[in-house]
């Protein structure tokens, strides 16, 4: 498998699982404790990621909850040019992947804000052009598997073999970012887009087979509705649910984790690693 990315002309190595913190400057993300808007709260929403030890940030400007509301690429790319805003004046030296799907957003956070990967949770599904960009833009791109919209995706949760057409949906993309020239990909299989609970289950249950590409493999399970829908409750009440399953998705080959808490996201890292080579420190 590929041990590195190639993060803005320097090489960041996979040998241990990356953590990415997730900053949400949208009113509407399903988790109520993600979503900042403020200066204040942007502010200091970085300095807990960093603080906390994340190796990359991962900022959004579009809520893609299920039956969120559409946002345009201009309200969109607003938000994500004020937290840049914050960030440049303040930490520019953290690593920043862009959660969008539209590729001329891609485009000017890469070029205007110094971005340094693309989180696409369409796949390229939603905007064509998105391919091409990534590829012109020489960053790493996270390929999500999602069917649908944000808007309709629960509306397409019925597979005749859920794992065969997600490994069929990465397989043709994967060829295609390759013939274009995109080096880095990641693949997330999209937990919680266009599956049911159980789905969601089964295919963390399957993770480990997606290693058959070779190419790092991201878990976003943080909080979601597979967590709390299952034990009852909500987001709020849905922490130790998600180290649970962040502990598991580690034990079956995850590389980066996309989570909210960083920090008890990096210790079920270390204490997998600590698993697989016990006399290490």
């Amino acid at each position: 498998m590929n041990k590195t990315l190639n993060i803005k002309g320097k090489l960041l190595a996979l040998d241990a699982p990356l953590v990415m913190g997730i900053l949400n400057v949208t009113p509407d993300s399903f988790f109520p404790d993600s979503r900042k808007q403020t200066e204040k709260a942007i502010d200091e929403r970085i300095q807990t990621i960093l603080s906390e030890g994340a190796d990359m940030i991962d900022l959004g400007g579009y809520s893609s909850r299920p039956d969120a509301a559409e946002v345009s690429a201009e309200e969109e790319m607003k938000r994500l040019d004020f937290a840049f805003g914050i960030l440049k004046r303040h930490y520019s030296e953290a690593t920043v992947s862009v959660d969008t799907f539209r590729s001329e957003i891609a485009r000017r956070c890469v070029e205007e804000h110094g971005a340094a990967v693309i989180n696409d949770i369409s796949g390229g599904e939603l905007d064509p052009k998105m391919f091409a960009t990534v590829a012109s833009l020489h960053v790493p791109y996270i390929l999500m598997h999602m069917k649908g919209t944000p808007q309709t995706m629960q509306q397409f949760t019925s597979y005749t073999d859920m794992q065969e057409e997600i490994m069929l949906y990465f397989a043709a993309k994967v060829d295609t970012l390759r013939l274009l020239g995109v080096n880095d990909i990641i693949l997330d299989p999209g937990f919680g887009f266009s599956k049911t609970t159980d789905q969601n289950y089964a295919l963390l249950d399957s993770l480990r087979e997606f290693r058959l590409f070779d190419l790092p493999l991201l878990a976003g399970l943080s909080r979601k509705s597979m967590i709390y829908r299952f034990l009852g409750g909500s987001p709020d009440e849905s922490l130790n649910g998600t180290t649970v399953l962040n502990t598991y998705a580690l034990l079956n080959g995850a590389d980066i984790l996309r989570v909210h808490d960083v920090r008890e996201a990096k210790e079920a890292v270390r204490i997998v690693r600590k698993i697989h080579s016990p006399f290490n420190t």
